[in-house]
Formats: C-alpha cells, sequence, structure tokens
C-alpha cells in the first residue's frame, strides 16, 4: 500500500495501481520534465486531481 509520498503522491498512486516501481516512475517524470516530452507538469496535476484523496 502508499507509503512513500513526496510531493503530491501522484507517483506513488501509480506505482500502487499498476504495480509498478516508484522511483523508476519519478525518474520517468523528472527525465521527460527537463526534456519537456508530453507536457509532464500539466500530465502530473491532471494526475493529482484524478487520484483519490487516502493517497
Amino acid at each position: 500500500m502508499y507509503t512513500e509520498r513526496k510531493i503530491l503522491g501522484v507517483c506513488s498512486w501509480l506505482s500502487d495501481k499498476f504495480d509498478l516501481n516508484v522511483t523508476g516512475l519519478r525518474i520517468l517524470f523528472v527525465v521527460f520534465l527537463f526534456l519537456g516530452i508530453g507536457s509532464p507538469f500539466i500530465v502530473y496535476l491532471i494526475l493529482y486531481l484524478i487520484k483519490p484523496n487516502h493517497y
């Protein structure tokens, strides 16, 4: 279950939901943020609004 919330809990929520490595997701978000691939900041905010509040 969710234990590694850092900023808004999006990567931790996604890792729990899809059984992925949370560190890998965070690295991907940071890399995409610096490369500007797919507007990761906007995607992150949208995912924050979609995720359940208990995460």
